[in-house]
């Protein structure tokens, strides 16, 4: 994955941050990426759940691929009307995430998304947050995955794919 990018000290000293908006820049890299997440998990969603932001852009694609909906999980504040909240711990800092359930099918198989999976926080909040408004979690994707953080195996009773692990 040549095109990713590193920056160190982003968004704070000491964290080198993994960047993958060059990869989803580049037309072949990112066909690749959505190519590879739909596959990887194809016939087995309803719907997929983009985790804010840049997962916001590999679950339009893939679910634009599949011909299934998107559900956004966004975060706190930014979705008007009856919300649902979870609060997770990241690798350097806390926050939350939240679902508008009244726009979720319930009994829907969901594949959530995200762009990097470093401490898991992001996929188990989500993934808490699809089943309190009634979905199944059949799998969750990332295009890379931070060795080292705990984030594979907090979410080892999910089917995890990531296309690149550092």
């Amino acid at each position: 994955m040549s095109l990713l990018a590193s920056v160190p000290d982003f968004p704070e000293p000491g964290v080198l941050f993994r960047d993958l908006t060059p990869v989803l820049a580049d037309a072949h890299g990112f066909r690749a990426v959505i190519d590879e997440l739909g596959d990887a998990f194809a016939g087995r969603f309803d719907a997929v759940a983009g985790v804010e932001a840049r997962g916001f852009m590999l679950a339009s694609a893939v679910a634009y691929r599949a011909g299934v909906g998107v559900i956004a999980v966004r975060k706190a504040g930014k979705l008007p009307g009856r919300v649902i909240t979870e609060h997770y711990s990241l690798e350097y800092g806390e926050a939350a995430l939240e679902v508008e359930p009244d726009h979720i099918a319930g009994g829907q198989r969901v594949l959530i998304l995200d762009d990097v999976l470093a401490t898991g926080g992001s996929v188990a909040a989500t993934t808490t947050l699809l089943q309190r408004a009634g979905c199944t979690v059949t799998g969750a994707g990332v295009v890379l995955e931070l060795n080292g953080f705990g984030g594979r195996t907090r979410l080892a009773e999910l089917d995890l794919h990531a296309i690149v692990t550092l």
